[in-house]
């Protein structure tokens, strides 16, 4: 029995479509199949967060307005604490310390001459003085009894009343004088009063608080680093005109670094302070530095739009800072990094 071949030629077009589509349908269970094994392969015991390094900064000036004469550091220096990162001119404070000891000299010999008292010739001499005036006042009473004794024998022709006037206002004279001589024999002997002597050494001591003044001001025309850190920026130069306004430096702290990273609400419960992380940075992804939480913000926000996070941008988060241990400085300020955050079994659980 004869046969009739079927006719060769290419395959109808909807048997091409129906090919496609299984190839399609295909990759599809594949691609499927992957995302549930990388699925049922997560790690249910480790958050991982996104954010960025910080760390926090000093802004250096000098405590006084003056010239600045040298800066001894560039960006990018590291510089230890009390190292000296630049001065002023001390022209100025030091004329002031100068001045001060002169003043210094002054007030401690004054005081030194209240408290040795009076001199014993200085006592003398008022002795002699008051002595004088006693003799003095002595003579014009003896002046004034004799006239009067003549003006008595003469019934009043003898002695003219003018001069019976004159010798009794010269007694009243000499009496008052003997009087003041007298006080001062006595001042003399007492010395220097208390008060007088308080005074001195509040004065001293003025004279003193201005040199320690112009010395301290001395010291603050060298700026130096208050702790370990990197010189971040350099804001004025040598010539410029310092003031506790404008910033000298901007030094990045080294130690401690940390992670801003946010956490979103339903994740919160699951994380603590202390507990152990691990932080890696795009420039090294191979390499992992331990970091621990340090700190979980109590009041929550929107997600900043720096955050990368599968929520929605309204969604509401928390901030976490992982502390990181760098003690090769490989972290920057404002460095993109991943937070790995291992969870016990407890807060795990969904």
């Amino acid at each position: 029995m004869n046969t009739t071949p079927a006719p060769s030629g290419p395959p109808p077009r909807w048997r091409r479509i129906a090919v496609a589509a299984l190839v399609l349908l295909g990759a599809a269970a594949l691609a499927w199949g992957w995302w549930q094994h990388e699925a049922a392969g997560e790690d249910p015991r480790m958050l991982v967060l996104y954010g960025n390094v910080d760390q926090r900064q000093v802004s250096l000036a000098f405590n006084t307005a003056e010239r600045i004469i040298e800066l001894a550091a560039r960006e990018g220096d590291h510089v230890s604490p009390g190292q000296v990162l630049g001065r002023l001119d001390q022209r100025t404070p030091r004329l002031r310390v100068a001045l001060a000891d002169a003043q210094i000299g002054v007030a401690a010999q004054a005081l030194a001459r209240l408290k040795a008292g009076t001199r014993p010739e200085e006592i003398a001499q008022a002795r002699a003085t008051a002595a004088a005036a006693a003799a003095d006042a002595e003579f014009a009473a003896q002046q004034l009894a004799r006239l009067q004794a003549a003006r008595d024998d003469t019934a009043g022709r003898g002695v003219a009343q003018q001069d019976l006037d004159s010798a009794a206002a010269k007694r009243k004279v000499a009496l008052a004088q003997r009087d003041r001589a007298d006080k001062a024999l006595a001042l003399a002997v007492a010395g220097p009063r208390r008060e007088d002597i308080a005074q001195a050494e509040a004065q001293l001591a003025a004279a003193r608080a201005d040199k320690a003044l112009a010395e301290r001001q001395i010291e603050e025309s060298e700026l130096k680093a208050p702790i370990a850190a990197v010189v971040r920026s350099r804001l004025l130069e040598p010539g410029d005109l310092a003031s506790p306004q404008r910033p000298v430096f901007t030094l990045a702290i080294m130690q401690p670094k940390w992670v801003r990273a946010y956490v979103p609400e339903p994740r919160l419960a699951q994380v603590r302070p202390g507990m152990a992380a691990r932080v890696s940075i795009d420039s090294v992804p191979a390499m992992s530095l331990p970091a621990r939480v340090g700190f979980i913000a109590s009041v929550a926000e929107f997600t900043p739009k720096t955050v990368q996070t599968e929520e929605l941008r309204t969604s509401l988060v928390y901030e976490v800072r992982v502390e990181v241990d760098d003690p090769d400085d490989r972290l920057r300020l404002g460095m993109p990094a991943t937070v790995q955050i291992a969870l016990d079994n407890a807060a795990a659980r969904p």
